[in-house]
């Protein structure tokens, strides 16, 4: 009798969710009618989702009046019934879906409106666009909510990138034949204990590991070339963070450059990352030879600078001198690495043509997470293969001439 009640329990609610994402046609199947808190979420959800956006229709036909309409006030109420009812995840996505399907972007513009959304990387990413139709009277209130998106990343991302680039500074630094003040005890100690005389009770060490005299310099350059097509909101969002990130570690001088088919040096900003993001301009055009050219000006130590590309690769400019330049800055000893897209939204679309251009001149082309960018510029600064996603291999990426290797 129990495991009867179960099934009918879960039959039930399997067929209340599938209702819920059904939406209640006639077609739909379920039979369901839904009731209290149900029905109040299936409105929310009816007001996004209900209707056809070319047509006006539902699918069986018949003519939906629900919808958010253009006005503020039931715009404002439709986001906190939202948040009532969903996570934030969901909330977060329903809220893109809003600003995509029926055009709520212009409602941004009003303070109240921003008081009442979730805050995340894609929200800030459209305030970017609107950037300059902003009245002044919004323009305290973005500033305040991109700050408090920012300040999260940075909370996620700044500890585990200082500690990982630490780390791979310290083991470029290494030096074969350090002086006795530079030598570094420990991991001399440990790479000769076989070397242990039982007799003298003593290790002699063959073998000295150390740092050079300049260890407390600057070690690396570092220059993001960063694309801020309207395609690429959020590398551009993760790409300040992570500039802010470096600009603050001595041992790494930081150069930040934005571009479509102007060339925007942010460099100066870097100690705020809400001030990056307000000095880009989202949409426009793609030059990226312009781009490089004047990251290749830049470079006074091509041994020791990484440059980082972040772009879908649809260039606007000169190809072939956009591929010359990049097997230039090979050729002097710079670090090259492409980032097809630097966020938590997978692979891209991007120019496959240009992706395995790139490859066979041994500068890899693949989307990258923020979580696992700290890695990639380890890799980069230490000078060893990139740890490419497996996901980039399985479409093929790593397939292409030199496997994607540096």
């Amino acid at each position: 009798m129990t495991d009867t009640t179960t099934m009918r329990d879960s039959d039930a609610e399997r067929l209340r969710r599938w209702r819920l994402v059904l939406g209640g046609d006639q077609a739909d199947g379920t039979g369901v009618a839904l009731s209290g808190r149900d029905a109040a979420m299936d409105g929310t959800l009816t007001a996004l989702y209900g209707r056809n956006d070319k047509a006006g229709k539902s699918p069986a036909g018949r003519e939906r009046s629900a919808g958010l309409g253009g006005s503020a006030p039931s715009v404002a109420r439709w986001l906190g019934d939202i948040r009532t009812y969903f996570p934030s995840s969901v909330v977060q996505v329903m809220q893109r879906d809003a600003i995509d399907r029926l055009g709520l972007a212009a409602l941004l513009l009003e303070p109240e409106m921003l008081e009442a959304v979730e805050a995340d990387v894609h929200l800030v990413g459209t305030l970017l666009s609107l950037n300059k139709a902003m009245p002044e009277t919004t323009k305290e209130t973005a500033r305040a909510v991109v700050r408090k998106v920012v300040e999260d990343l940075e909370k996620r991302l700044a500890t585990r990138t200082r500690a990982t680039l630490t780390g791979a500074l310290d083991r470029s630094a290494r030096v074969s034949r350090p002086r006795h003040h530079d030598i570094d005890w420990n991991r001399t100690i440990a790479a000769n204990l076989k070397h242990y005389l039982p007799e003298y009770r003593t290790i002699v060490p063959e073998r000295l590991i150390g740092y050079g005299r300049a260890a407390q310099s600057v070690k690396k350059e570092v220059v993001l070339c960063i694309d801020q097509s309207g395609s690429m909101a959020a590398s551009v969002v993760y790409a300040s963070v992570f500039g802010a990130v470096l600009a603050s570690m001595r041992s790494i001088s930081t150069r930040m450059v934005v571009f479509d088919t102007s060339v925007v040096d942010l460099t100066d900003q870097l100690d705020d990352p809400v001030d990056v993001l307000f000095g880009t301009q989202l949409g426009g055009g793609t030059d990226i030879n312009r781009a490089l050219a004047y990251c290749q000006s830049k470079i006074t130590r091509p041994a020791e600078t990484v440059v980082v590309l972040i772009s879908d690769l649809y260039e606007g400019g000169i190809r072939d001198e956009m591929l010359k330049r990049v097997a230039a800055m090979k050729a002097s000893g710079v670090q090259f690495v492409t980032l097809l897209a630097l966020s938590d939204e997978g692979a891209p679309a991007y120019d496959r043509e240009h992706a395995a251009a790139l490859a066979a001149l041994g500068a890899p082309a693949f989307a990258c997470t923020p979580d696992l960018f700290p890695e990639v510029m380890a890799a980069a600064i230490e000078k060893r293969p990139l740890p490419i996603p497996d996901t980039a291999r399985q479409a093929g990426w790593g397939d292409l001439p030199n496997k994607c290797t540096p």
